[in-house]
């Protein structure tokens, strides 16, 4: 792998070149993280002699981001675990499986009692009788002839003329108390038993769950989404503090599987790797037991195992050099590429592959913004199919300066909303994350550039708020009439003209 130089740039574009005539020539201004030679485009150049054949047209922007939608179709719903079901999407109504409270029950500590008092005590749980009481806690079973429910504070026990305990009527007592039906929680009071409690299509939240368990339900049927796999790859990556010369810090670790979640996937592992050809192959082998696959409520998710993957993003390695393996590595496994390259800034290596048993791969550049680019032009839209969702939303905003034409491909870049227009973010390099850290969206500047002030299509963050909606256009503003001052009337015929102002 190409190491780092101590200045963090490798004075290469990572992504700059687009197989296309109309490409512009390659960027001097790039830096480098993991696995920067994916990204140096540079090589392209040296490679192309050597591998002629692979040269291509790459897809537009707008052709990959509507391709990586179209290609998969939504995973099927199935049930999944109440402790797992948070944030996740119904499929069908839910129905109360008995009346809920199934048992008619008490509101109050206090006694059940039946008829009016003094009442006569009898057994807790037995059948009572006119002017019999029993005591009950809040929550406990009515017992059989129980009319009502006297509070505590309401009641005391006292003995009667033959010296018997008997229950009466304490100083706390209301008057009237109690009365037929008092304290006591009716069954189906909240719901019978197959009456709709939530509508198909809700997300479910925290009390979604605790109403569908007291209906009864141990798992709910949600729609399907992707199970995302990660292959992290670079022998020279580290993990923990301050990379020596030759090493880079790994980036795709603290965020990667977080950015999945927050578009749509579930991130069920990760791996890390180095740089060999049996290593790519054996991670992105199916050796996993396929038995398990969407079947939480059999045990696997609970017992926290590894679930096979409906999508493998890897990073690094989408280059042509002689240590760039996903392209060799999808055909040994007998894939198809679906998206080799895309004719944009940064993030033009990026490849979406599908193998044999139906896993589509993301191949990520190594540089982390190109990585981000290319995985919110494809990864976004390819988890959003999956997990019945629609392509996310790109909107209008004003363009804060002039971004001058990159004929052949289109741009993307981190913005700041200043006064109302988007301002290019600075820290942009390919290498870089600390002009998105900062960022509220990302411009598409087409290849012809943008002038100061002209809209200009932009999307989110998948961690920030929503764009702006495009201000509508205002209609334009009558003039007013100018009415021009009378002049006194000349002697002779009348000039008429200086009415027509």
């Amino acid at each position: 792998m190409t190491p780092e130089p101590p200045d963090g740039s490798s004075g290469v574009e990572d992504d700059d070149s687009v197989s296309e005539p109309s490409a512009a020539p390659p960027d001097a201004d790039a830096s480098v993280d993991n696995n920067a030679h994916d990204d140096d485009d540079a090589d392209d150049g040296a490679a192309a002699v050597a591998e002629a054949p692979h040269r291509h047209v790459a897809h537009s922007w707008q052709e990959a981001r509507q391709l990586a939608f179209d290609c998969a179709v939504p995973i099927s719903s199935s049930p999944i675990l109440l402790r797992h079901a948070l944030g996740r999407t119904l499929a069908v109504d839910l129905t109360a499986l008995h009346d809920m409270p199934h048992y008619a029950s008490s509101a109050m500590d206090g006694w059940a009692v039946n008829g009016s008092g003094p009442w006569i005590l009898a057994e807790p749980g037995q059948r009572l009788a006119p002017h019999q009481a029993s005591p009950i806690n809040t929550g406990g079973l009515i017992p059989p002839g129980a009319k009502a429910v006297l509070r505590s504070e309401s009641g005391v026990i006292a003995p009667d003329e033959d010296g018997l305990p008997v229950l009466k009527l304490g100083g706390g007592a209301k008057p009237g108390e109690p009365r037929n039906g008092e304290h006591i929680r009716k069954a189906a009071e909240e719901a019978a038993a197959g009456e709709v409690l939530i509508k198909a299509g809700a997300v479910l939240n925290p009390a979604h769950l605790a109403l569908a368990a007291l209906a009864g339900h141990d798992a709910l049927p949600v729609l399907g989404k992707a199970m995302v796999r990660l292959v992290l790859t670079g022998a020279e990556v580290v993990s923990t503090g301050v990379p020596a010369p030759g090493e880079v810090r790994d980036t795709f670790g603290p965020q990667l599987g977080a950015v999945v979640e927050m578009l749509g996937g579930i991130c069920a592992g990760e791996v890390k790797i180095g740089d060999s050809d049996a290593e790519w192959l054996a991670a992105l082998e199916d050796t996993e037991d396929t038995g398990a696959a969407h079947d939480p409520v059999g045990g696997a998710e609970s017992a926290g195992e590894t679930l096979p993957a409906d999508v493998v993003i890897t990073t690094g390695g989408t280059g042509r050099s002689g240590t760039d393996h996903l392209r060799r590595t999808v055909a040994e496994l007998g894939g198809r590429l679906l998206i080799d390259g895309i004719a944009m800034r940064p993030g033009h290596p990026a490849v979406l592959a599908e193998l044999p048993d139906g896993r589509f791969v993301i191949g990520l550049p190594g540089n982390p913004l190109a990585a981000m680019m290319a995985l919110s032009t494809i990864g976004a839209p390819l988890l959003a199919a999956l997990g019945h969702g629609t392509p996310p939303p790109v909107t209008e905003v004003p363009c804060g300066t002039m971004i001058e034409p990159d004929p052949g491909r289109t741009r993307l870049m981190p913005f700041r909303m200043l006064y109302g227009m988007a301002s290019p973010a600075q820290h942009t390099g390919p290498g870089m994350m600390r002009g998105l850290a900062a960022a509220d969206g990302i411009l598409v500047v087409p290849p012809h550039g943008v002038q100061l002030g002209e809209p200009v299509p932009a999307f989110a963050l998948p961690w920030g708020a929503a764009l702006p909606e495009p201000a509508p256009a205002k209609a334009a503003a009558k003039p007013a009439t100018k009415r021009t001052a009378r002049k006194p009337a000349p002697e002779g015929p009348v000039d008429w003209s200086g009415l027509l102002g």
